[in-house]
């Protein structure tokens, strides 16, 4: 992608990461450390619905929201997280991202970047706002797939948090300033740090 085109999302998308912006939505919940998870609902990368309740309280499930497919900042994210999938699965835990882009955006990044791992639509920021995570306006873009342009769209942009939510269902970590690049990092050494605390 185009510096110029990150240049404009990082003006567009997460503009309202500093609180500037006054169309960012306040959140109306502030989750802490120790409280439960709120039960929260959406279609994953294959169109199907993904229920928290599936998941939480089978191990450790990180949930990171990001503002867009396939650019600059989110795709070091999650390719971040490709890389050191092993290494988490190894430590039990579950990685889903959440961004408001769609289940066909979602899945076009995900055969782009050989992701391994579920992609949750929040077209709406429904599931953003169950965590209490702002989000902005959103905006329409492109961006290469597999040689071709490919047009893509954020109806919100939702900033970049990450949550660690432990085997009892809560929030065991929560990072409201993520370093994209350094994400999946930083989770594998929080994940280690619960489980020596947990011996």
């Amino acid at each position: 992608m185009s510096s110029i085109l990150d240049l404009f999302l990082v003006a567009t998308l997460i503009g309202g990461v500093s609180g500037s912006d006054p169309k960012e939505a306040a959140p109306a919940v502030d989750l802490k450390v120790g409280d439960p998870v709120p039960a929260f609902q959406a279609l994953d990368d294959t169109g199907k619905e993904w229920k928290s309740a599936d998941h939480v309280g089978k191990g450790i499930l990180v949930v990171y929201f990001y503002p867009a497919d396939m650019t600059g900042g989110c795709t070091k994210q999650a390719c971040g997280y490709r890389d050191d999938l092993s290494a988490l699965k190894g430590q039990g835990v579950e990685v889903v991202g959440v961004s408001a882009n769609s289940v066909a955006e979602h899945q076009m990044f995900k055969k782009e970047k050989e992701l391994n791992f579920t992609l949750l639509a929040d077209p709406e920021g429904k599931v953003a706002a169950a965590f209490g995570v702002p989000t902005s306006d959103g905006a329409a873009y492109k961006a290469t797939i597999g040689g071709k342009e490919e047009a893509f769209n954020v109806p919100v942009a939702i900033n970049r948090w990450t949550f660690v939510i432990d085997k009892d269902g809560k929030i065991a970590a929560k990072n409201t300033e993520v370093k994209a690049a350094e994400d999946s990092k930083a989770i594998l050494d929080t994940v280690a740090k619960l489980q020596k605390k947990a011996e």
